[in-house]
């Protein structure tokens, strides 16, 4: 497996309670109430997918591109500094590296969140591509930013890429795009969730996964 494809919230960085967070907090400041542990369960989806599930249609084509506007400003300014890397990040990316391994970042972040995602993962210096939201028309679950993903990879052949992301939306996109995922429960979706998303491999955080490399699909292939 030369070519890794990452997830960034909630796989390499704790930002999902605060993600969920600013959302509940953006949807409060247009009259929505929706309690933040609701929106967590939704987290790893891209705004286009998460808004319908709160937001009724009438009020999501008039007011939609608002709300997103409010909650981005609202997660930059009061959220984005509280937003800390998990355990063996920039370890992990090391030994991948000097493994001979590709590194990509696949996140519905906007480009802007995406770098800075990378100084505070402290990684931006390892990492070979990232993609965004930007070059994506439907984030995850759908599996457009997965296919953005091995665009820029130059399209590795079967068995030669996997995705490594923490939520069920990640491992539908990942199949749905033809790709293994391995998954980690550090972005709090429960292992079972995981599993029957299409995880063929669960750890519980990149320290874990950094750990156990060596028997891990990353080192040695799918079975």
């Amino acid at each position: 497996m030369r070519h890794l494809i990452f997830d960034i919230d909630g796989t390499l960085l704790d930002s999902v309670d605060l993600h969920a967070k600013a959302w509940a907090e953006a949807f409060a400041a247009f009259g929505i109430t929706v309690p933040a542990d609701e929106v967590r369960s939704q987290i790893g989806k891209g705004g286009d997918q998460l808004m319908p599930v709160f937001v009724p249609k009438e009020r999501l084509e008039r007011e939609g591109k608002q709300i997103e506007k409010f909650r981005s400003g609202l997660f930059t300014e009061k959220y984005l500094p509280k937003v800390k890397p998990f355990p063996g990040v920039r370890a992990l990316f090391e030994r991948l590296k000097a493994e001979g391994h590709v590194l990509a970042l696949a996140s519905s972040g906007k480009a802007e969140e995406v770098e800075r995602y990378q100084e505070i993962a402290g990684i931006r210096d390892l990492v070979d591509v990232a993609t965004n939201s930007d070059e994506a028309e439907r984030s995850k679950p759908h599996p457009d930013i997965f296919e953005a993903a091995l665009d820029k990879l130059g399209r590795p052949s079967r068995g030669q890429a996997i995705v490594i992301g923490d939520s069920p939306y990640d491992a539908q996109a990942a199949v749905k795009a033809g790709l293994p995922v391995i998954g980690v429960l550090c972005g709090g979706f429960p292992e079972a969730q995981l599993s029957e998303a299409g995880c063929t491999a669960i750890y519980r955080d990149p320290q874990d996964l950094l750990d156990g490399y060596d028997a891990s699909p990353l080192r040695r292939g799918l079975p």
